[in-house]
């Protein structure tokens, strides 16, 4: 599999990274399985795994740092911190966000999971508006003084997030954020606009996460019958009040979906295929997040690894969703706090 040079980091990594949300309570429950997985990803030449604390409440990172055992050299290994972690006593007011704090014990905690004592690239999942960049940065460098930590990302940060983080870097001389993890799909296309503009400017690797849109664009969903209660489209929609397959929203993108598999289908790609390789056609992006959850969907991904696709076909998705956009104006997956309505009227301003 291709190798890319991740931001100025000099760390090669496949073009595809293996994450591993699904694994565990909120995917996989099979750990045998799980690890399965991990091993045919890793034969099949992805040596890049991303996960975090969060997935599956550490489950995730304890099946990564069991799979990974015996083979840790092979592979840049990343994870990250924010996330809500309640204690024993269910309690989380102080283990959540970027404070010094939080990230001294979230750090140590990870490493324990993951059965390693260094981290290839640890993230910082969500802007935290509640802490100044200059603590966080401050923490995060003494990781990787420490050798805890070889490098250091942010995850799904704005443009201007990542300016100011870099502005904080030079001026107190730390450690940089050497990656953005974004999302980016044909479905949504606004970091073509800054984000992606910004991370070449700041010498920055950047990986895409949610390729498939979340699932719309997996191939799966054709029309309204298809969205069943085990589907993940379904089952990640109830987190934010559930899903409503008439709702015009949905309407509009099965519309598009049957756009884009009528040009999938003329190239002779399965939907899937073109939707990952589309995401890696942009020369700022360094690597592709892929998720699956069961072996088959990783077979599947893996047959897609060399998929090219000529001007033509990027000419007709580019008028089916024209650069820099999004379908969805508003994602509750990624949108900063400071768009939620308690934050706006002044009710609740706290992480």
């Amino acid at each position: 599999m291709e190798q890319r040079t991740l931001g100025r980091t000099g760390i090669k990594v496949s073009r595809y990274c293996l994450g591993a949300m699904m694994f565990g309570a909120m995917g996989n429950r099979d750990h045998d399985d799980a690890e399965r997985i991990i091993h045919t990803a890793l034969d099949g030449g992805i040596n890049f795994i991303d996960t975090a604390d969060v997935y599956s409440a550490g489950e995730s990172e304890e099946i990564v740092g069991k799979a990974i055992k015996g083979r840790r050299e092979e592979v840049v290994l990343a994870t990250k911190f924010f996330g809500a972690m309640p204690g024993a006593d269910g309690d989380a007011t102080n283990r959540q966000g970027a404070s010094r704090r939080w990230i001294m014990q979230a750090v140590e905690d990870s490493l324990r999971r993951l059965n390693t004592d260094y981290i290839d690239l640890y993230q910082q999942h969500r802007f935290d508006p509640a802490t100044a960049q200059e603590e966080s940065l401050s923490a995060l460098t003494d990781l990787v003084r420490q050798g805890k930590v070889r490098a250091i990302g942010s995850s799904t940060f704005a443009a201007e997030r990542i300016v100011e983080a870099q502005w904080v870097a030079d001026r107190f001389a730390f450690e940089r954020y050497r990656c953005d993890q974004s999302p980016y799909s044909l479905f949504r296309r606004s970091i073509e606009r800054a984000v992606l503009p910004t991370c070449r400017r700041y010498g920055m690797g950047v990986i895409i996460w949610s390729p498939l849109d979340g699932g719309w664009l997996s191939g799966r969903y054709r029309g309204k019958e298809d969205f069943t209660g085990d589907s993940r489209i379904v089952r990640l929609a109830q987190r934010w009040g559930g899903f409503d397959p008439e709702a015009e929203l949905n309407r509009r993108k099965l519309e598009l979906v049957q756009q884009v598999t009528a040009i999938a289908d003329d190239a002779g790609l399965p939907l899937a295929h073109l939707a990952t390789a589309w995401t890696l056609v942009h020369p700022d992006v360094t690597s592709a997040i892929i998720g699956p959850r069961t072996m088959e969907q990783l077979e599947d991904s893996l047959a897609a690894a060399d998929v090219s696709l000529p001007d033509d076909v990027l000419d007709a998705l580019d008028a089916v969703v024209p650069p820099g956009t999004d379908v969805n104006l508003h994602d509750p997956s990624s949108a900063p706090r400071e768009m939620g309505a308690g934050y706006r009227r002044g009710r609740s301003r706290t992480v």
